[in-house]
């Protein structure tokens, strides 16, 4: 059975199929245990009349009153004739032999009785009749004890059996239950799971290791819609990151022009000292132009780092001329009012991927610039530490705290994150931004990346005094 419909079948089945089997059981029970009640009516009955022909036996003794006889012979007849038609019952709880004697005993009391309502001196014969009598009644009572014995034990048979019914049924849907709770509770539990890992923007392929045809099917649409989720991802990480170009491309055009500019007049410089005069003077402009010239392959070489899309590709990155270029290139979206002060060692090393590096430094950059609202201060520092994340903020990712690791930090002076929003501001498409001003991806590129380098990251904010994001990435190894 691969399939969780028959399975939750064959389990109700079992149930029923138990159920009716306890039913009928109980029934056959009830049906036996009601002609043993029957029976019993009987045996009492007989015991009964044995007594009425004791009582009127007494009363004929002493009265000699022929209606008390009538009512002796009457009842004694009765009592003969309920132990020859209902002879089963009887024999079912005494030897059939010890009944026998019991009918010769009925037989022999009503024949001295005859005889006492014709000689009624005779004392012999009155004890003789009440020996009989005895003997009867002795016999009956002791046959209506059995009786309630037995059906006494059959009630007592019958309750356990309903107790044993009823917790075998409860046993089952226990058993059943816990089945199906792992071939049904447990996967969707995974797939909750999961669910909320892809809300949280974390796309991890489900495996699920149940077999059944309803799980696997789910299983595989799950997994379908994840590889569309990531696809669109994709598509929506390009768009930001296009969208992100278009900004640098106004600042980019304007560091350009200072480049050329330099350029264009020291060529028309030397267009006009063109003879051989001022030899030195003439090296200084070339010199001019060469440099600029660099300037100018340096932004441009920066801008098309940033938006090459390619593999993960680890390397030695010097991280001041990254932080470098990386102010470069967002230098025409700094106001004049807004101060940018780098506090980067010029031999720290961090190893990593450069361009991705450089969307994280580029994405905190911007964010800094917007949260300082046209004048403050950022800072921009790093340094190579054995220490553990000593810090009072959240922290995104697995800082482990074991061996030497970079740390870059970015500061500003800004309006700073509300804390109710704090938590979720790495969150893919949560933004605080008027609708058509940004996706909400920019910090979750920034946690991506950082996480794509096994690093964590740590943010610090106060309302109305700024942000704190610091970055740890653990150092390329000194003998690596």
């Amino acid at each position: 059975m691969n399939s969780l419909r028959q399975k939750i079948t064959f389990g109700y089945a079992a149930i029923g199929a138990i159920v009716v089997a306890l039913s009928v059981l109980s029934f056959l029970e009830l049906r036996l245990l009601g002609e043993k009640i029957v029976a019993g009516e009987r045996i009492g009955e007989f015991f009964g009349l044995t007594l009425e022909v004791r009582r009127f036996e007494k009363n004929y003794f002493l009265y000699h009153q022929a209606t008390d006889l009538a009512e002796n012979r009457a009842y004694l007849a009765e009592a003969a004739t309920l132990l020859r038609d209902r002879l089963a019952p009887f024999e079912a709880l005494e030897d059939p032999s010890r009944i026998a004697r019991l009918r010769e005993e009925l037989t022999r009391y009503a024949a001295l009785m005859e005889e006492y309502s014709r000689d009624a001196d005779d004392p012999a014969l009155e004890g003789r009749i009440r020996q009989s009598g005895k003997e009867i009644v002795t016999v009956a009572e002791r046959l209506s004890r059995t009786e309630r014995v037995m059906l006494q034990a059959m009630l007592d048979r019958h309750r356990q059996l309903l107790i044993a019914s009823v917790v075998m049924v409860a046993v089952l849907v226990v058993v059943i239950g816990q089945l199906l709770s792992r071939r049904v509770s447990r996967p969707l539990k995974e797939l909750e799971d999961s669910m909320e890992a892809v809300a949280a923007g974390r796309l991890a392929k489900l495996e699920m290791a149940a077999h059944d045809r309803e799980i696997v099917s789910l299983t595989q649409a799950f997994n379908r819609v994840l590889q569309d989720l990531e696809v669109r991802q994709g598509q929506l990480l390009r768009s930001e990151k296009l969208a992100a170009l278009g900004t640098l491309l106004s600042g980019v055009a304007h560091e350009l022009n200072n480049p050329l500019s330099n350029i264009s007049s020291s060529c028309e410089i030397l267009a006009d000292e063109i003879d051989g005069h001022d030899i030195a003077f003439k090296k200084e402009l070339l010199g001019q132009i060469l440099d600029e010239t660099w300037r100018a392959r340096r932004i441009v070489r920066s801008l098309l780092d940033y938006a090459r899309d390619r593999e993960f590709r680890r390397e030695d990155v010097a991280l001041a001329r990254l932080v470098d270029d990386t102010l470069r290139l967002v230098k025409g979206q700094i106001p004049a009012q807004v101060s940018v002060e780098r506090r980067v060692p010029d031999d720290l090393v961090v190893s990593g991927d450069r361009p991705r590096l450089q969307q994280v430094l580029f994405n905190l950059l911007a964010n800094a610039v917007e949260a300082v609202e046209g004048a403050g201060e950022i800072v921009i520092s790093a340094r190579r530490t054995r220490e553990p994340c000593d810090c009072r903020a959240l922290v995104f990712g697995q800082c482990t705290g074991q061996g030497e690791a970079v740390e870059i930090a970015v500061r500003d002076n800004g309006h700073g994150i509300a804390p109710d929003i704090l938590p979720r501001i790495f969150d893919p498409f949560f933004t605080t931004r008027d609708v058509g001003k940004g996706l909400g991806l920019g910090l979750f590129i920034v946690f991506e990346i950082v996480e794509e380098h096994g690093g964590c990251i740590a943010v610090d904010s106060e309302p109305g005094r700024g942000t704190s994001f610091l970055i740890r990435i653990p150092a390329k190894d000194s003998n690596g």
